[in-house]
């Protein structure tokens, strides 16, 4: 299992400890959700900070925008050293030009799916991604509980992907812990995206470790 720790739930007031301790972890990635306080009802940060994250970071960016008009800003994503850059499904109007605009601008394209949003709305650009990551709590907020129903979905994405011949790596997002990262896992996800339960741990390393395990 890849890991893929989002740093929403990292101390802003030291946040290069928080960073420099996930370089020293087995994570795989660090995840950086980008809100705008219209798609989403939160705000979060912006760029100038994704790229002080990116000077101290050893793990490659996982950059997740939670925003309207997602396409507006993969030169701007781009630009700050991300390897792959993720866009709701929700929030774009061309979807298949904006992938292929991700792809050319040289990163890995994702799209996200809300927990309302159906695995069906990907079969015509499914076998174009690199990344699908389903959301398992309303995107906005960090610490959430779980839906349950976004192991079913895992599944489904699982069963599109093989189907297609799809390359797709199956993130997933919202309330994943030890325990409810093992349905995940046994469901088909490869990478598990965690910020509160490894950044309120008592050994965030550790936390990472655990979920490696899966």
């Amino acid at each position: 299992m890849k890991v893929s720790p989002s740093i929403l739930s990292a101390d802003f007031g030291n946040l290069r400890a928080d960073i420099e301790a996930m370089n020293a972890s087995e994570a795989d990635y660090l995840h950086i959700d980008v809100m705008d306080g219209v798609f989403v009802p939160n705000i979060s940060f912006g760029f100038p900070v994704i790229k002080a994250v990116q000077k101290v970071a050893q793990k490659p960016l996982d950059v997740h925008l939670m925003i309207v008009k997602p396409e507006n800003w993969i030169s701007q994503v781009r630009d700050t050293g991300a390897e792959i850059m993720n866009v709701h499904q929700e929030a774009c109007l061309h979807l298949h030009r904006t992938i292929q605009s991700i792809k050319q601008a040289g990163m890995k394209a994702g799209v996200t799916l809300n927990p309302s949003t159906p695995v069906s709305t990907l079969v015509d650009v499914i076998e174009d991604l690199d990344l699908v990551l389903l959301m398992s709590v309303n995107p906005g907020f960090g610490g959430q509980k779980f839906i349950p129903q976004a192991i079913k979905k895992v599944q489904q994405l699982r069963q599109l992907i093989d189907e297609t011949g799809s390359k797709a790596e199956i993130e997933v997002d919202g309330g994943v812990t030890f325990e409810t990262g093992k349905p995940l896992a046994e469901a088909g996800a490869d990478i598990l995206v965690a910020g509160s339960y490894i950044f309120n741990h008592d050994d965030p390393a550790e936390a990472v470790r655990l979920l490696k395990s899966l």
